[in-house]
């Protein structure tokens, strides 16, 4: 589909990339005392947290957060409170070790656990749902991408769209962009919160969990080789970053797809810009804003209410009017 020009303006003095990526983290404030929590146990013996709010609408929007990440983080809200003044119900769903109850296994999420999502999914679906979209940012959306490219056989008719904000594409190129000097920062606070749940699945499974040297790390790279490859069942970091990298399933998704970086976030590769692929895709559209930073868009307004947001459901909107029917009759792309 044509690349879509962005309708995203940033406020006055607020269009720098990193300015943007940090604030939101440090002033933006949601209620969320609306949700309700609910937990469900996995086949393998873990469980996963939900965080609903109804409206008793047939129409679902599934929320995934980022790296370490959880369900209340402000623009996770902000997804909920768009998604209910559509009059949806939404779901914000916590990844294994981030409802702030570490989960019982080694493992614990990455950037291409697919079998969560569509877990998450299929239990959505028991509460007689219609429609569902799903909505993603950064590893969120990645997964997001992951799970209706990669695992199209699997999704249900009933997931009607995806739509994914600041996403690291090509994790192996966005994996080095961290590890930049004027990254440090956000490589760091990446690490440290990551030591904490290195350090209680050291304690709990010291035959498989080390800490030993984890205070030397300093990228992705080693974190990804010592701990996501081995607890996960990958050779490597290369070769997690060559299966979970949503770069190689893009052209697979069959569901309207919108995927939305900014220019100037600071996370993101040129890999992570697939002009390309987008033009020749039969159903993802493409969106570059020039600002916007990593998981910004900031607006104001007296409710902070963000761009990013408001952008997912006018999408869901959108999708609305395209069928089934119409994907089909148009020509794949290899």
């Amino acid at each position: 589909m044509p690349i879509l020009a962005s309708s995203y303006r940033p406020p006055r003095f607020l269009a720098n990339g990193y300015l943007q990526s940090i604030l939101p983290t440090l002033f933006r404030r949601l209620d969320d005392a609306h949700l309700t929590r609910e937990r469900i146990d996995t086949d393998d013996g873990d469980f996963l947290d939900l965080d609903w709010s109804c409206q008793g609408s047939d129409t679902l929007v599934i929320v995934s957060h980022g790296l370490e990440g959880h369900s209340r983080r402000p623009y996770v809200l902000g997804t909920v409170r768009e998604a209910n003044r559509n009059g949806w119900d939404a779901l914000a769903w916590n990844f294994r070790s981030c409802s702030g109850e570490m989960n019982r296994l080694p493992r614990m999420y990455h950037s291409g656990a697919t079998d969560d999502l569509h877990r998450v999914v299929l239990h959505a679906l028991t509460r007689g749902y219609r429609a569902i979209h799903l909505v993603g940012y950064s590893m969120g959306g990645n997964l997001s991408l992951v799970y209706t490219g990669r695992e199209a056989h699997l999704l249900p008719e009933a997931v009607k769209s995806v739509a994914a904000f600041s996403v690291p594409c090509d994790l192996r190129s966005s994996a080095f962009q961290l590890a930049k000097w004027q990254n440090r920062i956000f490589m760091w606070r990446f690490l440290k919160d990551l030591r904490v749940k290195m350090a209680d699945k050291a304690q709990r499974f010291p035959g498989r969990v080390t800490l030993k040297g984890y205070d030397d790390m300093s990228s992705f790279q080693e974190f990804d080789d010592r701990y996501t490859a081995p607890l996960h069942g990958f050779r490597d970091a290369e070769d997690y970053w060559h299966q979970s990298s949503s770069l190689r399933y893009l052209h697979q998704i069959r569901i309207p797809a919108l995927l939305v970086n900014a220019r100037n976030d600071p996370f993101l590769s040129p890999a992570c810009f697939p002009v390309d692929i987008a033009r020749q895709h039969p159903s993802l559209t493409l969106e570059m804003p020039d600002s916007g930073g990593h998981v910004g868009f900031i607006r104001r307004t007296p409710d902070q209410t963000y761009w990013m947001e408001q952008r997912a459901m006018a999408f869901i909107r959108s999708a609305h009017t395209v069928t089934a029917d119409t994907l089909e009759k148009q020509p794949q792309t290899a």
